[in-house]
């Protein structure tokens, strides 16, 4: 099983991976990053992520990975 981690040092809040997500778990964030832009967050605290990866896949700075839970 995995679970996705969004680094909010590395997110250039350019939201393409908020479409990407399959059960529409991400969202523009009202914290902002240090050039003032909106940052991505997941809807809920609970969500039910599925680890499919594509927000990370489609992340071009890498702030988004998949981490693996054994």
């Amino acid at each position: 099983m995995s679970h996705i981690v969004l680094d909010e040092t590395k997110c250039k809040a350019c939201y393409l991976c908020i479409n990407e997500c399959p059960k529409n778990l991400l969202k523009i964030s009202s914290k902002t990053n240090k050039l003032g832009n909106h940052l991505v967050e997941f809807n809920d605290p609970n969500h039910e992520c599925i680890g499919c990866a594509m927000c990370a896949t489609r992340c071009p700075d890498l702030a988004i990975t998949e981490v693996y839970r054994g």
